[in-house]
């Protein structure tokens, strides 16, 4: 499948739930836009966790356009389209690779977001760009989450960098650089122990990885990748909020997005947040992902609901 078709193939749930309630809310001969429509319709955008902000504003267009008129159920997702992809725009932000030698990515979460999963997508989108790839295992409390990495590892073809259990995370990803750096690898992936936003002490701990990370490399880590599962909705613009101001996250990998019927959360987080969202997870398999691009976003939403997608 191409990006478009495996956005619209993980938007599927959300987009089912948008056709449903927004061809309920017409006739064949069209909806008068009066307050009780504006209403209806606000209620329906909320249910797909895009926020109250990003709702009101597409509610407030849609009144300025055709308040008092008589409106039919395409030139309303015209519209509706239109205002969600000026609030969703954000510029093309893939990975930004260093200018020479390894480039450093760190990736960071909460346990159960699928970070794991989508360190192996990362992985198997670099490798079939032709990247050398080095994965670090830094979550060392967690045995489960370094025993599934090393069989993501193994099945992809990459060598991983391992540390005792319960030991420095730091140092593991001191040696997993060093290791990219002997290898001549192109990309060294690090994972970070699941945390939740009010640890202090992980927090500190991954400043400590930051600090080694740059004493090997300058300018490194040169991504910090926030994963995000989908499936919690709004709770995630929170984790996302906390984690950008203590991780400096540069970007969101937005997992699982294909279990939810609220992905309208990307809309929350990219109005909340001043980080783009750079991948989306729509599976289970390390194919199962796509870069984010916005206007795919909004067309994969409601390109069905009346009928064939915009885009093929």
């Amino acid at each position: 499948m191409g990006f478009f078709d495996k956005i619209k193939q993980g938007l599927k749930k959300t987009a089912q739930l948008l056709k449903t309630d927004v061809r309920d809310l017409f006739k064949s001969e069209g909806r008068l836009v009066d307050d009780a429509f504006l209403e209806e319709l606000l209620a329906i955008l909320i249910k797909t966790d895009m926020g109250l902000p990003a709702a009101q504003d597409i509610i407030s267009e849609i009144r300025t356009q055709f308040r008092g008129r008589v409106v039919q159920l395409e030139d309303l997702l015209s519209a509706v389209k239109v205002k969600l992809k000026s609030l969703m725009a954000q510029p093309e932000a893939p990975i930004a690779f260093a200018a020479s030698g390894p480039t450093v990515i760190l990736m960071t979460g909460v346990n159960g977001a699928g970070k794991t999963t989508s360190i192996a997508k990362l992985t198997k989108m670099l490798l079939d760009q032709g990247k050398k790839v080095i994965v670090g295992a830094g979550d060392t409390f967690r045995a489960a989450a370094v025993e599934q990495l090393t069989i993501w590892a193994d099945r992809l073809g990459v060598e991983i960098v391992k540390g005792e259990p319960g030991g420095d995370p730091a140092s593991v990803a001191h040696r997993a650089v060093a290791r990219a750096l002997e290898a001549g690898a192109d990309v060294c992936i690090i994972d970070t122990a699941g945390r939740l936003q009010t640890q202090q002490n992980l927090m500190q701990q991954l400043s400590k990885i930051h600090r080694v990370i740059g004493k090997q490399i300058p300018d490194a880590p040169h991504e910090i990748v926030l994963v995000l599962d989908a499936t919690t909705g709004q709770n995630g613009v929170s984790q996302a909020k906390h984690f950008s101001e203590a991780a400096h996250c540069t970007g969101i990998f937005l997992a699982k997005i294909d279990g939810t019927a609220k992905g309208g959360v990307v809309v929350a987080i990219r109005q909340n947040m001043g980080l783009p969202v750079k991948f989306l997870g729509v599976g289970e398999q390390a194919d199962d992902w796509s870069v984010f691009n916005s206007d795919d976003f909004v067309e994969a939403l409601f390109g069905d609901v009346v009928g064939e997608p915009s885009r093929a």
